[in-house]
């Protein structure tokens, strides 16, 4: 009888242990085949077959459609260059350049993948409205009050994530550094 009381109770254990790390991987994804540069991660096999199954998994979860590795990458960054995490109450900068492709948009999204709210119904830039330096290089800044020329507003939310998506880019499983893409700086200026 013990045997057995022992035996169920060792199989609930395992259960409710593989369920929660299985909800938590799908929840929060692993680093597998994870590209990061300065603030900003991307993962270049979630759009192709050759697929890791714990990104699979949070696809699945979250509903989303990925970028097919043919058409490009979407990069997110939840935190600064500085490792602090991205507050909608706080002035940030997203400056710099970007990796050469054809087209590409920066999206602000809360932390559950919905834009955010806001009056002015703007929730991103794409690479043909930012307006840029002579140099080619563009100063982003989100906030949750106006600036003056690439503002994209943050309705105030606690967090959010920022989403950087390359078209017809080379950009991809190839790529390793900042060199090889260089990708914006994320930096915030001043918090309240």
């Amino acid at each position: 009888m013990r045997l057995i009381a022992v035996s169920i109770l060792a199989m609930l254990i395992a259960t409710i242990v593989g369920l929660g790390t299985t909800w938590t991987t799908a929840r929060r994804g692993v680093e597998v085949g994870t590209l990061t540069i300065g603030a900003w991660t991307a993962r270049p096999r979630t759009g192709t077959s050759d697929i890791d199954p714990y990104s699979r998994a949070s696809i699945a979860r979250s509903g989303e459609l990925p970028v097919g590795s043919g058409d490009g990458v979407t990069f997110l960054a939840t935190k600064d260059d500085k490792g602090r995490a991205l507050n909608g109450n706080c002035d940030v900068t997203v400056s710099g350049v970007t990796p050469a492709a054809r087209f590409w948009t920066l999206t602000v999204y809360d932390m559950k993948g919905g834009l955010v709210a806001n009056t002015l119904q703007r929730y991103g830039f794409t690479s043909q409205e930012v307006v840029r330096a002579s140099d080619g290089s563009f100063v982003l800044h989100v906030s949750p009050r106006a600036r003056a020329g690439n503002w994209l507003p943050t309705g105030g939310i606690d967090r959010y994530t920022l989403a950087l998506r390359l078209y017809d880019t080379p950009v991809g499983v190839a790529t390793r550094s900042q060199k090889d893409a260089p990708m914006p700086s994320v930096s915030t200026v001043g918090c309240p």
